[in-house]
């Protein structure tokens, strides 16, 4: 399976792939980076940097097409903002002549990593079932990929111990850009979900997107981590 890198996430959280990368290699899947793929370009998105965002999108088509013609059988990603704008490049080339059914058939090919994982027999992986852990779903996995609960599960079926979150729907401010852009906004955001995931004084935060890991990490009271590096 290829891997997206990302572009945060491979500077400042790279121990996340890192940690995917391990334990697909027990369970016999080999995750690939394809050396010229790059930015998912969502951000791009995010500011109305259409133009730009599709020069990202392209490259990465382009990057991925050889693997996708070897027969590859899935391109997997672990920060779940990455995740949604990749299941949306079909959408967004839709009117591109040259490029619309390679688009289509990457977002096709598209999974986040736990999708991958609620697939494969994990009954060998066990976590310290000492740990309370607080989940955080990112908007752009529950929201944008309607994925809820498929972290959790694993999790709980790895041993965790998961507290309960009110308002587990709420964004936690950091939302693309808006913690730059709307700092006073995203810091009340911020607040509120900190409150809610703390409020059963767990021993960790995890989370599914860099984004929301830095932006939680940033005042939280307790170490916040992918949820992938609890698998280990």
């Amino acid at each position: 399976m290829l891997v997206l890198a990302g572009c945060a996430q491979s500077v400042t959280t790279p121990q996340t792939n890192a940690s995917a990368s391990q334990l697909f290699s027990q369970l016999g899947i080999s995750l690939i980076t394809a050396p010229t793929s790059g930015c998912c370009g969502a951000v791009s998105q995010h500011l109305a940097a259409g133009s730009e965002a599709r020069r990202f999108i392209k490259r990465n088509i382009d990057a991925w097409w050889p693997y996708v013609e070897q027969g590859i059988e899935a391109i997997v990603t672990t920060a779940s903002g990455c995740g949604v704008m990749v299941k949306d490049y079909g959408h967004l080339l839709g009117d591109d002549p040259q490029y619309a059914t390679k688009a289509k058939r990457i977002s096709d090919l598209s999974r986040d990593v736990s999708e991958v994982l609620a697939g494969e027999d994990l009954s060998s992986i066990r976590g310290n079932g000492n740990l309370r852990v607080a989940f955080h779903n990112p908007c752009t996995l529950q929201h944008g990929q309607k994925l809820t609960n498929l972290v959790e599960n694993i999790l709980r079926d790895a041993g965790y111990k998961l507290v309960d979150v009110k308002d587990k729907h709420l964004c936690c401010g950091s939302a693309g850009t808006y913690s730059i852009l709307q700092p006073a906004l995203s810091q009340q955001f911020l607040t509120n979900k900190l409150s809610a995931l703390q409020q059963h004084e767990p021993d960790l935060i995890a989370t599914a997107n860099v984004g929301c890991q830095l932006h939680l990490a940033t005042r939280a009271n307790v170490p916040v981590k992918h949820w992938i590096e609890l698998l280990l």
